[in-house]
């Protein structure tokens, strides 16, 4: 669903308003927030809102932390993003035109390891870039290629058996191994969701057809099972051709986004299966609480459960990845911030929204929220049980921000610096 008409996506190269200077919050303080009541305002005369701020890679300079290495994967990220036409956007991956989907991937990567590793050099992405090369190139040399003039079965067969028996690639069995999502690591340790996989099969048919060795129209059969593996096969011979399973370039970006965003998402209640209401449900007591008060809000959780907790709060604040079931902030602002430039749903707005209250950006939140509502009001009114609760928790926690912006005294918090930074021993 597009909303190109109701709202912009943010400033590509750092993610900032115009005029926003530079790295301390105070100097932007009051804008997001204003317009939020300018987009309130506006929206009845039809003005489309100004780009958005985004907020990770500021807050976390405002703590001291360097971005440098996440911001220029951030914009190599951006640069191929903005490859993506109309036309090329709903392309099939198995064509692959615009944006080179293997270096998106990577930029993905190399953001999210500069977030957790605090490694002072950053993520070869060209050096990955060549080892996929290498293996696409790898199936065109020597005998791993079919003989000349092999009908398309032959083909698709060589193929699926250098990637999947020759080469050992194969599907990653655990959700929670997060290793199988970037691109990186599949390529070094050839074990990957099915999204990386279809991703190299892609880019394999994508030199094949550069050296002009791919004669028939080929595409790439994307599972909806758990165990099958991305295979391709000859659309020419075929009724799947118009099937919804045709992973197109901008869909396979958003797949990797959305997969990121609820695998490091900080509230995995299970109380509901939209993420936004777990986030919104959470009864958090003030900033960087997520260990102490998750264990508040289930009343029969065990002892054993709220220490874990409180120790996976210690080590999120140093920036440490835990596990699936309690996330990871960093990661999961960076997703849902790739996700908003993508430009893709509205959805992604509101569940940004949620994450940016609880790191105490509230005046963010509320423009969000706002961009959000604004967004959809082209849209039917929400029909299912779950669409209804998730309209009524926008408006609680708009209003709940609007009360904590009319505090006194609301503006003197540093957010930015009192989430990443908060001591909290885990005992």
């Amino acid at each position: 669903m597009s909303c190109a008409a109701v709202w912009s996506p943010p400033s590509p190269a750092l993610g900032r308003r115009p005029g926003h200077c530079g790295m301390r919050r105070s100097c932007a303080s009051v804008r997001p927030r204003a317009a939020a009541e300018e987009l309130e305002g506006g929206a009845a005369a039809g003005e489309a809102p100004g780009p958005p701020r985004l907020v990770l890679h500021d807050s976390l300079d405002a703590a001291g932390m360097s971005t440098a290495h996440a911001r220029a994967a951030r914009e190599g990220f951006v640069e191929q993003v903005g490859r993506l036409t109309g036309v090329t956007a709903g392309s099939s991956i198995a064509v692959s035109r615009g944006a080179d989907l293997g270096r998106a991937a990577l930029c993905v990567a190399a953001e999210d390891d500069s977030l957790v590793s605090h490694s002072s050099v950053p993520l070869p992405v060209d050096a990955f870039i060549a080892r996929l090369d290498d293996l696409s190139s790898g199936f065109c040399a020597g005998g791993n290629f079919p003989p000349s003039g092999a009908p398309p079965a032959v083909f698709l067969d060589y193929l699926d058996r250098y990637l999947y028996v020759h080469k050992g690639f194969r599907r990653a069995k655990r959700v929670s191994d997060v290793r199988a999502m970037y691109l990186h690591s599949v390529l070094t340790c050839r074990c990957g969701t099915d999204l990386m996989l279809a991703l190299i099969y892609s880019e394999i048919l994508k030199k094949v057809r550069a050296y002009g060795l791919l004669d028939f129209d080929a595409e790439i059969f994307f599972p909806n099972d758990l165990n099958s593996l991305p295979r391709g096969y000859d659309k020419q011979k075929t009724k799947l051709g118009d099937e919804p399973h045709i992973m197109t370039s901008q869909s396979l970006l958003v797949e990797i986004l959305r997969t990121l965003k609820g695998t490091f998402w900080p509230f995995q209640s299970d109380r509901s299966s939209s993420l936004f209401l777990n986030a919104v449900s959470s009864n958090h007591h003030g900033l960087g609480t997520l260990g102490d008060n998750q264990g508040r809000s289930h009343g029969n959780i065990s002892a054993i459960e709220m220490a874990a907790a409180k120790a996976a709060h210690h080590r999120l604040m140093r920036g440490v990845w835990t596990n699936v079931r309690f996330g990871d902030m960093r990661r999961a602002l960076a997703a849902c911030e790739r996700l908003i430039l993508l430009h893709h749903d509205p959805h992604d707005l509101r569940d940004y929204a949620a994450l940016l209250y609880h790191c105490g950006y509230y005046e963010d939140c509320l423009y969000y929220l706002s961009s959000y509502q604004t967004a959809m009001q082209a849209e039917k009114s929400p029909s299912t049980l779950l669409e209804i609760l998730e309209d009524e928790a926008v408006n609680t926690l708009k209003a709940r921000v609007k009360l904590i912006l009319a505090e006194d005294g609301w503006s003197s918090r540093r957010p930015a610096a009192s989430y990443w930074t908060k001591i909290s021993e885990p005992w």
